[in-house]
Formats: structure tokens, C-alpha cells, sequence
């Protein structure tokens, strides 16, 4: 019997470690990386079932850079995954001197970056057994970049794991992922992201909203839930269906979707950047006095202004992403009046609004819908050729009349 056969024979919830409690719905790769975490205190790790390098793949939200963080805080811990001990809050807070979390701040991750980045992970482990990489986002590693990275998982320091985290196993070489054990996680029942809502103090029905609404991506869900700024900028897309009576009314309609995707990228910038910024300053003694306080603040200017340059291309980022999720909210209300239009018997995730589904699958056949999920579909290939936003999204709206 694989590996695999006996990961999915384990019961759900068997001798799971506690910092694997916050990941939802996925049973099965909790009992895969609990019998690895086992097998890395053998001593040989890679006979028992350790190996040096993973990849965590599921869709947006399903927690795969949630996972990796519990993998390696258990990885770490002499009781493996205690949750409670000065290893696992040092992971869990990104301060572990033997976890290295890497996230691209722009649109893509560069060679340069993978090469320094390779040099640090070959580093003998200062406190642990191990070395480790969480690698988030590494489908947005450039193809130059991605070759270094096969370089390091080829020829392998001894004591580094890199876990690295992707939508898709495909978004990544196939000369890497074939290196790479895979985990795959699956989305998150709406039931199990409704009942992490509740347990956090949403009322029920709001929290079945929220989750249907999220799709499975669970940070989306909390924040429909307790942001209502957040929740009106997605009623705001949401409205676009009926806003498309003219040409004109199409062209304002393009122009709102752009600017609610803005103001949400706006938002989780203000929230990202300035604890960023305090932590910098503090860092570098603002706030402080005594000697050598004022020279150390001369100091870090340069360090700022490097923060801010990584800021700025993670804003554009983000743009961009909060765009996508907003066209992933219009295709997910089509795909809904498609599933009224021919009986589904399906979740909608727009239950709430049902009313208005079924007034807009009378007007135009399943047909019609389908060519508009379609023209969706395609604004997103646009976008993601880096197609000027306004210009991508405004022949959306007109194809959608």
C-alpha cells in the first residue's frame, strides 16, 4: 500500500498536533503531514517518509500557506505541533531563526532574489533539526528564477525542507514539481468555514453568507463577515448585471468595478503597511533615547525607503489580485443564474440574493450566460498579460450587455 492509501485510512482528527487546528476541512492532509512529522524524528527520515521538499497546492483561500506554517512549526517542536511552546509561537509569528517565510512582494519573484534566497537555505539549522523554507506564492517565480530554485532541490543541503505553496502543481515546471512530494488541499466545505465563523462570534446566518460568498476561501469569508466596508464593495459588483442598459451605463459600470477592486486593495494595503513601517522604525530605536539612538535612526532610513520600495510593488499586486477576486464574484453570480436557468441542484453562492438571480435567468437564455461567464474568463487571461485595467475591464461590461 502507497503512502498516499494509508494517509487517507488514518481517522480524521487521529493524534492531530495542535498547531494543525486552524486548518479547515482538510482531514487528509492533516494525517499526511502528521505521519511525515513522525517519520522526521527517525533516524532516517527519508526511509521512514520525510523528504526534502513539498509542494502544497489548492485554490485560493483553502489554507495552503496556513498548512506549511503548521507543517514546519511541528517540524520544529520536540513534542511535534504542541502549539504551545517557545518554538511553535516563534513560527506562528515569523520569527523563527530556522524558518525562512518568503513571499513575492511584486508581480513576480526574480533570479537574484531565488539565488540569495538558495544561499540562506543551505545554512546549517541554528535551534532545530531542520531548515526550512515556506515559499509562498511560488508560481510567481520567474523562469530564471524557478531555475535556480531546481538547482537547490536537486543537490539539497542535508538539513533544508522547502515547502513550497501554488494554486496548481501545473503553475510550476514540471522539472520541479516531479522533485516534490505533493499535498493537495481541496476547498473548504461551506459548513466548515460557517462554523469557524461562528465559533469567532459571527451570528449563523451572517456566517453562511459570508462563507458562500467566500467560495471556500476562508480569509475572504472573515473579512465579508466583520468588515462592512468589504461586504458593500462586493454588493457593489454585484450590481453590475443590472447597471448594463446602455453603452454608456456599461462604461460606468466598468469604471465602479475598477474602483471598489481599488478601494479593497487600498484597504489590506493600509492594514499590511503600516504595522510594517512601525516595526521597522521601532526596530531602529524611534522612540527611544540615550547615545547612538539618532545615528541608528539615520541608520535605518535606508531600510525604510528599501520598505517602502516592496510596499509599492506589493500594492500593485494586490490591485491586481483584488480586481481578479472581483471578477471572480461576477463569474460566480452568472454561474449561479446559470444553475437556476437549467434546474442545478447546487449550493449558490449568492443564495441570499435569489430573488434577483431569478429575474435576471428569465431575461436571457442559459446560452447567453454561459458566453458571459466566458467574456469573464477572458477579462482575466487580459489582466493577467498585464492589460491596462479600465481598457480589459470596460470590453468586459459591453460584451456582458
Amino acid at each position: 500500500m502507497n503512502a498516499a492509501a494509508k494517509d487517507a485510512e488514518l481517522p480524521a482528527g487521529a493524534g492531530i498536533a495542535p498547531v494543525f487546528g486552524e486548518l479547515v476541512g482538510q482531514e487528509a492532509v492533516t494525517s499526511q503531514l502528521v505521519r511525515a512529522v513522525a517519520a522526521s524524528a527517525s533516524d532516517d527520515p527519508a526511509a521512514s517518509g520525510m523528504t526534502h521538499a513539498w509542494l502544497l497546492t489548492g485554490p485560493p483561500g483553502s489554507g495552503r500557506s496556513l498548512a506549511a506554517r503548521a507543517f514546519a512549526a511541528a517540524l520544529l517542536c520536540e513534542r511535534h505541533g504542541c502549539g504551545e511552546c517557545p518554538s511553535c509561537h516563534q513560527v506562528a509569528a515569523g520569527t523563527h531563526a530556522d524558518v525562512l517565510f518568503v513571499r513575492p512582494d511584486g508581480l513576480s519573484y526574480g533570479v537574484r532574489q531565488t539565488r540569495d534566497l538558495v544561499l540562506r537555505a543551505a545554512a546549517a539549522p541554528v535551534y532545530g533539526r531542520w531548515r526550512i523554507v515556506v515559499f509562498e506564492d511560488a508560481d510567481r517565480a520567474t523562469e530564471q528564477a524557478a531555475n535556480a530554485l531546481l538547482k537547490a532541490i536537486e543537490e539539497p543541503a542535508p538539513r533544508t525542507v522547502w515547502l513550497l505553496c501554488a494554486p496548481y502543481a501545473d503553475d510550476l515546471p514540471t522539472t520541479i514539481r516531479s522533485r516534490c512530494r505533493l499535498v493537495n488541499l481541496v476547498t473548504p466545505r461551506t459548513s466548515a468555514v460557517a462554523d469557524v465563523l461562528v465559533r469567532e462570534g459571527v451570528a449563523p446566518e451572517r456566517a453562511r453568507a459570508a462563507a458562500l460568498a467566500g467560495q471556500g476561501h476562508i480569509g475572504r469569508a472573515r473579512r465579508l463577515a466583520t468588515d462592512e466596508e468589504a461586504a458593500r464593495r462586493r454588493e457593489a459588483v454585484l450590481r453590475v448585471p443590472s447597471q448594463l442598459g446602455s453603452i454608456g451605463d456599461a462604461l460606468r459600470a466598468a469604471a465602479g468595478l475598477v474602483k471598489a477592486a481599488e478601494a479593497e486593495a487600498a484597504a489590506v494595503t493600509e492594514e499590511l503597511d503600516e504595522p510594517e513601517r512601525l516595526a521597522l522604525r521601532r526596530a531602529f530605536g524611534e522612540g527611544s533615547t540615550g547615545k547612538g539612538v539618532a545615528t541608528a535612526l539615520r541608520g535605518g532610513a535606508g531600510a525604510l525607503r528599501d520598505l517602502e520600495e516592496r510596499q509599492k510593488s506589493r500594492a500593485t499586486r494586490l490591485k491586481r489580485d483584488s480586481l481578479d477576486r472581483a471578477l471572480l464574484d461576477l463569474a460566480a453570480y452568472y454561474r449561479d443564474v446559470l444553475a437556476v436557468q437549467v434546474g442545478a441542484p447546487v449550493e449558490l453562492a449568492n443564495e441570499p440574493r435569489a430573488d434577483d438571480l431569478r429575474q435576471l435567468a428569465v431575461t436571457a437564455g442559459a446560452s447567453t450566460t454561459v458566453r458571459r461567464i466566458e467574456a469573464i474568463l477572458r477579462c482575466r487571461q487580459r489582466l493577467q498579460a498585464n492589460a491596462a485595467p479600465l481598457l480589459a475591464v470596460e470590453e468586459l461590461t459591453l460584451a456582458l450587455m
